[in-house]
C-alpha cells in the first residue's frame, strides 16, 4: 500500500529536498506540506497522513507541538523528525512526545525515503549520532553525559581536532561548502576535503550532520 507523507519544513531548500524524496520513491506519496506549527496541525487533520516528517525548528512555535497533535488522533501517524541540531531536550521530548524516528538534515534522500517506510513498518530509524547520544542517557551514566556538554575548559588541551580542523567545522556549520571555505581560507578545495575527512575520523563521524552535532556536544563550536 501506498504510504501518505506529510512534510513539515521552513526552510525552502530542505522543504523542496524532503518533497523531492518522498516524490522519487514509489511505496510514498505526498500527501501535503506545511512551513508552521499552525499548517502542520490543519493538515494533520485534514489529510490524515500515514507518516509526519517533522523539522522542529518552526517560525510560529516547536515542531513538538506537531507531535503531540499528530497523536491526539484516533488512527495515530508514524512520526519521523528530520532536525539539524540533536540536544537532549529536543531529543527527549521528541519521543516522549510520540516521534518514532530522528534523522539528521544531511541524510541523503534515499536514506529519509527509506526511514520513511521503515518507521511505517515498525522500526525506529535514528541517525548514528543520536542513537549513541540516546544510550548514555537511557544507561544513566549522567556523569560521562555531563561531562561531553560542558564545554572544555581547556580546548587547546581536550579537543581532538586542530586550529585548522575546528576553523573549517565551524565554517562547515554555517552551511559553506567546501570551495567557499577553501576562498575563506585561502586554501584549495581539496585540503579542505582532506580537513574535513580527518575531522570525520577524529569525531567517528560519516557526515556534516553528524560532526557538527558531535562538535556542539563536546563544546567545541
Amino acid at each position: 500500500m501506498t504510504i501518505n507523507v506529510l512534510v513539515v519544513e521552513d526552510e525552502p531548500e530542505f522543504l523542496q529536498r524532503f518533497c523531492d524524496a518522498v516524490v522519487a520513491e514509489p511505496a510514498l506519496r505526498l500527501c501535503g506540506s506545511a512551513r508552521t506549527v499552525l499548517g502542520a496541525c490543519t493538515l494533520v487533520d485534514a489529510l490524515s497522513p500515514d507518516v509526519v516528517l517533522v523539522d522542529l525548528g518552526l517560525p510560529d512555535g516547536n515542531g513538538v507541538d506537531v507531535i503531540r497533535r499528530a497523536m491526539k488522533r484516533d488512527a495515530k501517524p508514524d512520526v519521523m523528525v528530520v532536525t539539524m541540531f540533536g540536544d537532549d531536550g529536543h531529543v527527549i521530548d521528541s519521543i516522549r512526545a510520540g516521534a518514532t524516528g530522528y534523522l539528521l538534515k544531511d541524510a541523503m534522500p534515499g536514506d529519509i525515503a527509506n526511514s520513511i517506510i521503515q518507521v511505517r513498518a515498525g522500526e525506529s530509524p535514528i541517525s548514528p549520532a543520536i542513537a549513541r547520544r540516546l544510550l548514555q542517557i537511557f544507561r544513566g551514566n549522567q556523569k560521562e553525559a555531563a561531562a561531553e556538554d560542558a564545554p572544555a575548559q581547556n580546548p587547546a588541551q581536550a579537543s581532538p581536532l586542530s586550529e585548522r580542523e575546528t576553523e573549517i567545522l565551524r565554517l562547515v556549520a554555517k552551511g559553506l561548502n567546501f570551495k567557499e571555505v577553501g576562498a575563506i581560507l585561502a586554501i584549495s578545495p581539496n585540503t579542505v576535503v582532506t580537513h574535513v575527512k580527518r575531522i570525520y575520523q577524529k569525531l567517528a563521524v560519516h557526515s556534516r550532520g553528524e560532526a557538527v552535532y558531535e562538535a556542539h556536544q563536546m563544546g567545541l563550536l
